[in-house]
């Protein structure tokens, strides 16, 4: 017998409806899931280790300390959603309790902004390689790569900690989410009253960070009039610079979507298509991590 879910404003347990319409094959997707998983954490621990070694026997080189960043922040977002979407797969009741969901949002959402962190370093990393190549070393010091990967971490963590504890103040009158996993906003539309500081924090963090993503692709057009000029340059590029763009171009249009349909969307889009862009940001990015 399904658990009795408290539909007050005491909410303690939510309900996970993103599966509801795909249940029927829930088997294939288990199986999928469970040999793309292990996939992810063997790749990301491998590529993690190898360019940890590469970047140990090449200090003058931060581009492989910044991807074995991203490995290591593909390990840390994906553990916050595959365990539980697995178990749900398996499950006839998909339900999560309130300190798991807001667990759940820090952890994808902390994941999916470093992201952008990273890839801004990245992108940084490569115009001062680029551009400014007699002033790289002196610029891009162990201390300057430290610094940047503090920022990579620390920024969405800190942002992701605010509406945390903003959301944790809302008192809520529903307990039904409709996707695979916790969603801050979801959860905000839940509130019995007025969540306008929420809301407000939150679109400051989203004009931030597509700000990030703006100043990427910037600096990307810059870099792209750089390296025309030579054939070691478009070499360069295309090399170290076209898989960072690749997946920036897939994260940012992923979240774009995950935000506007959570705050805009309509109820007439299938399930299956929202279950599949809110799950693009988690699976595609961690493979083309691997074209670099």
């Amino acid at each position: 017998m399904q658990p009795p879910l408290d539909n007050s404003s005491s909410v303690l347990v939510f309900t996970l409806s993103g599966l509801n319409e795909t249940m029927e094959n829930r088997f294939v997707f288990f199986s999928l899931t469970v040999l793309y998983y292990p996939l992810i954490v063997f790749c990301n621990v491998i590529v993690g280790l190898l360019y940890a070694i590469i970047s140990y026997k090449k200090l003058h080189e931060p581009m492989y300390v910044f991807i074995c960043n991203l490995c290591m922040n593909a390990l840390f977002g994906t553990a916050g959603f595959y365990p539980k979407f697995m178990y749900d797969l398996l499950s006839e009741y998909h339900v999560i309790s309130y300190a798991g969901c807001l667990i759940q949002i820090f952890v994808i959402y902390s994941s999916a902004l470093c992201d952008f962190s990273t890839l801004t370093v990245m992108a940084y990393d490569r115009y001062l390689a680029i551009c400014r190549r007699l002033e790289y070393h002196a610029q891009m010091t162990t201390q300057r790569v430290l610094q940047c990967i503090l920022f990579c971490w620390l920024a969405p963590f800190c942002c992701m900690a605010v509406l945390i504890a903003l959301t944790s103040t809302l008192t809520l009158c529903g307990s039904s989410i409709e996707k695979l996993y916790c969603e801050n906003w979801a959860v905000a539309k839940l509130s019995c009253f007025s969540n306008t500081v929420n809301n407000v924090f939150g679109y400051i963090v989203i004009i931030v960070y597509f700000g990030h993503a703006v100043l990427i692709f910037c600096s990307y057009v810059h870099l792209i009039g750089k390296c025309r000029k030579s054939k070691e340059g478009r070499h360069k590029f295309i090399q170290t610079c076209v898989p960072h763009l690749l997946s920036l171009i897939n994260v940012t249009a992923a979240l774009l979507f995950d935000v506007l349909y959570s705050r805009y969307g309509s109820k007439s889009l299938p399930q299956g298509i929202r279950n599949f862009m809110a799950l693009e940001f988690l699976v595609i990015p961690r493979i083309l991590l691997f074209t670099d």
